[in-house]
């Protein structure tokens, strides 16, 4: 039976357009790990990698574009088609662009997302411009998103940390930050995994410290837990949260000797403005501890380095293995290495106190705590000049599965790894071809996130 609404919006009900047969999340995984086996081989779609030559390149105007879901209608539609969602790569638009380029261009990124997913490995690509349609059910659209292949969380022009920075849009900063949650507490062994970019990395750094404040919020006000008649089990996770609350109350934010943040409650606790904006080419840089870092408790650096030594980031093994990784930065915020650090060590701390008790909380309104990330990792950094730095360039989110021990990762990034070098979005600038993509290292950064991640 036809749909009116499918054919009015001339919606693909067959993954994929490159191959002779329909794309499926096998298919999609292999051409991404042939993509990044080299720097030479030639495109699997011989005579297609030109996507976008010689023709409009833009969101609902034709294929492989035309899946834009602006509200219930479009949600509905989908939900209908699980053999399309499970197998794309959700896009997430906050702002409907992601800043003005040196040209003056506004740049549209979620296109070259798009269009890097589709000419690599025929993968097609769902937009969600939340700026446009709002958010009438975060937990709901986190779980329609977690659905599929991953998510990618693009950037935008607002500040995290400035709610009327969003006016002007069908959605406010809290609306925003309440999807992030969600999508937060939903990387589980049925979800893809979430990539933020940009303004997303800066809205996941703030998350982190909501989630955290929510933990420490709901342990203080349950009285009982069922599983728990003497208490023991709710009493050692109130010690863990109080420790939580002082380090989280003391802790300031320092830059260039002065105090930005004082605690975290302090708006800009998670992120504030950078030295100065920041675009153009940079050189991926492996974390280090920087100088002057000594007003941050040496546990928090400890249990950083801890981390660090017990998991692998994939971001920083890249940089290891691979030459100098250059990068595309384009910001004008940035957050914060003390709320970075301070994340992973009350992450460590809830999850350590959390594992004896996992069976108490698991029949008790607290658990939710069973889906908070484990750790989160700064993986790498960049360098604007001698005295200005990007500390947090990436991180990578992980998640411990409770009884396998297994582990899941979600990862978030400072720069576009979907932007070429000129920083213009495709339909301003001719699609790049495969070999092109195959010499980016932001390009090939993003893929092997994408590819690493699906086998979680």
């Amino acid at each position: 039976m036809s749909n009116p609404l499918l054919e009015q919006l001339g919606w693909r009900t067959s993954p994929g357009i490159l191959g002779r047969h329909a794309s499926s999340v096998q298919s999609i995984h292999a051409l991404l790990g042939y993509f990044l086996n080299d720097r030479v081989s030639p495109t699997p779609f011989p005579g297609r990698d030109e996507l976008a030559h010689g023709s409009t390149f833009e969101w609902e105007i034709g294929v492989p574009l035309e899946k834009v879901i602006k509200g219930t209608p479009e949600l509905n539609l989908l939900l209908g088609l699980p053999e399309i969602f499970r197998q794309s790569v959700s896009v997430v638009a906050a702002w409907p662009d992601v800043g003005v380029n040196l040209q003056g261009e506004s740049v549209r990124a979620s296109k070259n997302v798009a269009y890097l997913l589709q000419q690599i490995a025929d993968a097609d690509s769902i937009l969600y411009p939340i700026w446009q349609s709002g958010i009438s059910h975060p937990q709901r659209l986190a779980n329609v998103l977690s659905a599929g292949i991953a998510t990618v969380f693009q950037g935008g022009n607002p500040s995290a940390y400035q709610p009327e920075s969003f006016d002007g849009v069908n959605t406010s900063l809290d609306d925003i930050l309440s999807l992030v949650d969600a999508l937060m507490l939903r990387r589980s062994s049925g979800s893809g995994p979430t990539i933020f970019i940009c303004l997303g990395h800066q809205l996941a750094a703030v998350s982190h410290i909501r989630l955290i404040k929510r933990a420490v919020n709901e342990v203080s006000g349950v009285e009982h837990l069922n599983l728990d008649p003497d208490g023991r089990a709710l009493l050692s996770l109130r010690r863990v949260c109080q420790r939580i609350v002082e380090i989280g109350e003391s802790l300031m934010v320092v830059k260039g000797g002065n105090v930005l943040a004082q605690g975290w409650h302090d708006t800009r606790f998670a992120v504030a403005g950078n030295e100065a904006f920041e675009i153009g080419t940079r050189r991926l840089m492996p974390y280090v501890r920087r100088p002057g870092s000594d007003h941050i408790p040496g546990e928090l650096h400890d249990t950083h380095a801890l981390i660090a030594d017990e998991l692998e980031g994939v971001i920083d093994t890249m940089i290891t293995m691979e030459r100098d990784l250059m990068i595309e930065m384009f910001h004008g915020d940035e957050v914060n290495e003390e709320a970075a650090l301070f994340a992973n060590w009350a992450y460590k701390m809830l999850h350590d106190a959390i594992v004896p008790i996992r069976y108490v909380l698991a029949v008790s309104p607290l658990s939710w705590l069973l889906s908070l990330p484990y750790a989160v990792e700064i993986l790498s950094q960049t360098q604007v000049d001698e005295q200005n730095l990007t500390e947090v360039g990436t991180t990578c989110i992980y998640y411990k599965d409770w009884e396998t021990k297994n582990i899941r990762r979600s990862f978030t990034c400072q720069f576009h790894p979907e932007l070429m070098a000129d920083i213009r979005d495709i339909g301003r600038r001719a699609g790049p071809r495969y070999a092109e993509l195959k010499e980016n290292d932001g390009v090939r950064l993003l893929i092997r996130l994408l590819y690493h991640g699906m086998q979680e």
